[in-house]
């Protein structure tokens, strides 16, 4: 089961992300990544994951010590996980930069290698989108929300 739930997380939010890179200006893209239940599939595994090793978890996110979360993490159970986590705040990150993308109007061509990185290297995406971000952003709003413009 653990395995399957492993492989199901990522089934579950590759459809988000190819709509994302692949159909942006799409009205339905938008519409669907406005949604922040878009996360709901790999939060749910992780859930349905975390419940039974919470007692075992718990100490570890408490107070981590990197032997034991990496022992941890070697299981099945741990790494599936993990990777649910990963995933869920991967999309979480890039449907952000997705919606930012759209509001600032940057060409799909230079949004798609930069949410492809984020899906792949998130730590490496968002600093990335961040610069994308910067000089695209005219006005210089900086923090500006996501609205629906």
């Amino acid at each position: 089961m653990i395995a399957t739930l492993f492989d199901l997380t990522f089934l579950l939010i590759a459809p988000f992300w190819a709509l994302m890179i692949f159909a942006p200006k799409w009205s339905w893209t938008r519409r669907i990544a406005e949604s922040y239940l878009i996360v709901l599939p790999p939060v749910v595994i992780y859930i349905v994951l975390m419940v039974p090793v919470l007692p075992e978890l718990l100490p570890l996110v408490t107070r981590p010590e990197i032997g034991a979360l990496a022992e941890f993490m070697s299981t099945p159970t741990g790494a599936a996980l993990v990777w649910a986590h990963m995933l869920a705040w991967d999309l979480f990150v890039g449907r952000w930069m997705y919606l930012e993308g759209r509001r600032l109007d940057v060409h799909p061509l230079v949004m798609a290698p930069v949410l492809v990185i984020t899906i792949l290297l998130a730590p490496v995406g968002l600093p990335l989108f961040l610069i994308v971000r910067k000089v695209c952003d005219t006005k210089n709003r900086g923090a500006a929300v996501v609205t629906h413009q």
